[in-house]
């Protein structure tokens, strides 16, 4: 189960989930400054092992000082696992006028080489679907999971933005989804 963390500990960690390095530090602009608040959720982050303190060469990412060394904070798996726990299945909404893009997908990055999965969520059924040799259409995809249109297609374009390669395939009408070979 979750861990029940504050909305400023949430923001640390998925700012940090972002980062090369995984840096909690400097904030991101959107909590302000709130330097006491940010300090009292850094230091609960490392107690609950969500965060790490390490020596951090860029002195904007110290957390503190020892001597001539800087310290900072870097998120660790168990928050890394407490990020990916809060994830929705589907990121709501399409473009505004409600389309779905037809782009080509991007290119995997190294870390999205291999999304982890979990098994029995609607996440992993509609991968199973699209992994189908015909793929799937969504009204296949709907009738699985129970989600409306929006939300089908929102959850498509969040699996392509993990590294997921999907491949539309066919007209505007009869539209087909399907894994790549190689994802």
């Amino acid at each position: 189960m979750t861990s029940k963390l504050t909305d400023m500990q949430l923001v640390l960690l998925a700012t940090a989930c972002q980062r090369e390095d995984g840096s909690l530090l400097p904030p991101p602009a959107t909590l302000g400054e709130q330097a006491a608040r940010i300090r009292r959720a850094v230091t609960a982050l490392i107690k609950r092992t969500f965060a790490s303190e390490c020596e951090m060469a860029d002195t904007a990412k110290a957390w503190r000082e020892e001597g001539d060394r800087h310290i900072g904070v870097i998120i660790t798996d168990a928050g890394r696992a407490v990020i990916a726990a809060e994830q929705p299945e589907a990121t709501p909404g399409t473009s505004k006028t409600g389309t779905e893009s037809t782009a080509e997908p991007e290119p995997a990055t190294a870390a999205a080489e291999s999304p982890v999965q979990r098994t029995g969520t609607k996440q992993s059924l509609v991968l199973d679907l699209l992994r189908r040799e015909d793929g799937a259409n969504i009204d296949d995809l709907m009738a699985a999971t129970g989600w409306l249109p929006h939300t089908t297609r929102a959850a498509l374009t969040g699996l392509r933005k993990k590294g997921h390669a999907i491949m539309r395939v066919g007209e505007s009408g009869a539209s087909r989804y399907r894994l790549e070979a190689n994802a």
